[in-house]
């Protein structure tokens, strides 16, 4: 038994450690997570969670954040073209065209995701990205509506510094940034600037990307602080198109190209254009040795075009969010010590929708024009308990407003306006954790997701509002167990879980090439993740300082329930999208003299492209790898140098393929093996 597990943990899995950094070596029972209101250790915490520190990040990501959060259990990004990404936790993207869906991201603990559901997080840089927390399923409780999960993104480390760096690639990949973190006095302040730019494998899929980042924290008395934080992002990526499966095979590098009734991507010059400015500021105020108040006050504007085959849509949007919360600890010498939470977010966005004619790539006449206001708000409270060393519980709730507005701008043809006012939802949630002898964890969890549609499904690329979508609802049932040694080199974390979602949202083409929505009654999800990290190695001396093994294990039995268009019955029929297995394992070396290796396997299983499952994508083997040589220059700095690459096995296969596309043009190839090298100074 010992050797299978052994060879399972291998031969599928994710890294939990980077042997070049100090934090690779830091205890399991120091890790905690944060996104509960409170810092709890990981090992114990009654939730499936993961933490994903800056060196893992650092270690991983070679150009955007698909490989980080591909070695995640339960967690799949995809990225069509340079660029264009998508983010699905626990199975669903058949609510995304591109981007993300039914997961409420945070950004330095203000709303991310605005109050329409849209959350653009190919803007974010990867390198001002400090820490991330991903919480597992369907949780409003404390987050309001959502029914996949929670992003939480930290943008400020713990530790003063400063880096440059440079990297270079195949495929015309050029990527600089600059980072700077330092404390001085009751101040402590960061900044991190990135510039980006590909050519893309494919025709027609270069990007750009300019990035700007800034946080300031005044710890103004003891237990009181103000915090400032934003960015700015100017993001602009050519979108080549999905090809035949004919197409595919006659020209995996090219892009759409034109057809009897329409021009092709490139003559359309279709693409995505986006400048966003986020901003915001939170306030930590000690009321009383045992209360607090937490608020913040954020907002967001986004300046969005979108040149399309069919259409040239631009979007001006302006969102605002408010999040306030109460807090009440107890004495924690007491026997059962116990934490209260009570607290409201609002937040507001308005987005003014055009649609014109394309030619070539030039604005014509407007098709559509409209104004979608967007109100979303949850009342929330949240109760913790800790019976000494062993038991603890969590129980939450919350209650979730949403409503719409619609109306036709002047430049609009004909005057629509409506509304729409979704009934109030309660979004529970209760957990249970016991910890045996230090070492083993054992948990369960019941939630309910909600989440409403889009202003992107409400009003999707066919430019008609869709005002008879409703939300998705359901519950979640799940078992976890977590496992250290006592040595702290073994930890594993496993979940089994039952997700039951009503009014599924599904994306449809028409014959205009033309997104919509529907609801698609509803599926049933069955799910097994497994996280594992095992450490060989780990010794201050000797050529071989660190060797860890990590794995990542995701099994889906996810299937459409009660789901029938017309006469075609898709019920029983996999869910779309999503692969039934994904193997991740990854190896990590640290030898003397600054020297580190790093290698990353993945398998991901056949995937059904269309509802009715008449179209598979092949399953395919991910192999990468990457190498890094640091040293000292001076007492003060640090100099490395690194390489590596991605795909070295020279697969073809698609990494974001177009579901249910009309016409049967699902895929979007990936570049085949690929290589980077870079350099860094650190201070």
């Amino acid at each position: 038994m010992r050797k299978i597990f052994f060879g399972i943990l291998f031969c599928c899995g994710i890294t939990e450690g980077y042997a070049q950094q100090t934090d690779s070596l830091q205890r399991l029972e120091l890790v905690t997570i944060n996104g509960y209101l409170s810092n709890q250790p990981l090992l114990s915490a009654p939730s499936s969670a993961i933490a994903i520190a800056e060196y893992q990040i650092d270690q991983k990501a070679i150009a955007s954040l698909v490989p980080v959060l591909n070695a995640v259990s339960g967690v799949r990004m995809e990225e069509r073209s340079p660029g264009s990404y998508r983010l699905s936790i626990r199975g669903s993207l058949l609510r995304s065209p591109f981007g993300v869906r039914n997961i409420k991201i945070y950004f330095d603990g203000m709303p991310f995701t605005d109050a329409g559901g849209n959350s653009y997080l190919n803007l974010i840089a990867p390198t001002g990205i400090k820490r991330m927390e991903i919480l597992k399923g369907p949780d409003g409780s404390i987050f309001g509506a959502n029914s996949g999960g929670v992003v939480l993104i930290e943008t400020m480390g713990t530790a003063n510094g400063s880096n440059v760096g440079f990297k270079t690639g195949t495929y015309g990949l050029i990527n600089q940034n600059a980072s700077l973190q330092q404390t001085s006095g009751k101040w402590q302040y960061a900044i991190n600037q990135e510039y980006q730019e590909a050519d893309g494998y494919r025709d027609h899929s270069s990007m750009s990307r300019k990035y700007f980042q800034a946080q300031t924290k005044y710890s103004y008395s003891k237990g009181n602080e103000l915090k400032i934080s934003g960015f700015y992002s100017d993001l602009g990526y050519e979108t080549p198109g999905g090809l035949t499966l004919a197409q595919l095979t006659a020209n995996p590098r090219g892009s759409r190209p034109a057809s009897p009734v329409a021009p092709s991507a490139a003559a359309q010059k279709a693409g995505i254009y986006n400048k966003t400015l986020f901003g915001g500021a939170s306030n930590r105020i000690a009321l009383s040795d045992r209360i607090a108040n937490v608020t913040s006050l954020s907002g967001m504007r986004t300046d969005y075009e979108n040149p399309f085959i069919t259409n040239y849509e631009t979007r001006l949007e302006n969102s605002i969010a408010l999040r306030s919360f109460f807090e009440l600890k107890n004495i924690e010498t007491k026997a059962v010590n116990t934490q209260a939470y009570l607290g409201w977010e609002y937040q507001r966005s308005n987005s003014d929708i055009i649609n014109y004619g394309n030619k070539a790539g030039v604005r014509d006449t407007v098709q559509a024009a409209d104004r979608i206001k967007a109100e979303q708000q949850f009342v929330f409270t949240r109760v913790s308990l800790q019976a000494g060393e062993h038991f603890k519980a969590e129980a939450a709730v919350s209650v979730n407003f949403f409503n719409y507005d619609f109306e036709s701008l002047p430049q609009s043809k004909s005057f629509v306006t409506g509304s729409r006012t979704f009934a109030e939802q309660l979004m529970p949630r209760l957990a249970l954790s016991y910890l045996f002898n230090g070492n083993v964890a054992l948990r369960g969890t019941i939630s309910r997701g909600y989440s409403p549609p889009t202003i992107a499904e409400v009003r999707a690329s066919d430019a008609k509002i869709n005002a008879d979508i409703e939300a998705e609802t359901g519950w979640n049932y799940e078992m976890g167990l977590r496992v250290k040694d006592k040595s702290e080199r073994f930890y594993a974390d496993a979940s089994v879980f039952y997700y039951k979602l009503q009014n599924a949202i599904v994306r449809r083409v028409n014959a205009s090439d033309r997104d919509y929505f529907v609801n698609a009654g509803g599926t049933k999800q069955n799910g097994i993740e497994l996280q594992a990290n095992y450490k060989l190695i780990a010794k201050d001396a000797g050529l071989l300082r660190d060797l860890t093994l990590s794995s990542a294990i995701t099994l889906n039995d996810f299937t459409f329930d009660n789901y029938q268009i017309a006469s075609t019955v898709f019920t029983g029929k996999r869910l779309t999208g999503v692969p039934e297995r994904n193997f991740v394992n990854s190896i990590s070396f640290d030898f003397a003299k600054g020297l580190s290796l790093f290698g990353q396997y993945q398998y991901t299983s056949d995937i059904p492209l269309n509802d009715a499952n008449t179209t598979f994508a092949d399953a395919y083997h991910l192999l990468a790898g990457k190498i890094a040589w640091r040293s000292r220059v001076g007492k003060r700095f640090k100099f490395e140098i690194n390489a590596g690459g991605d795909n070295l096995l020279d697969k073809q296969y698609s990494l974001g393929n177009d579901i249910n596309a009309f016409g049967n043009r699902f895929f979007n190839t990936a570049a085949p093996r690929n290589f980077f090298v870079g350099i860094k100074l650190i201070g």
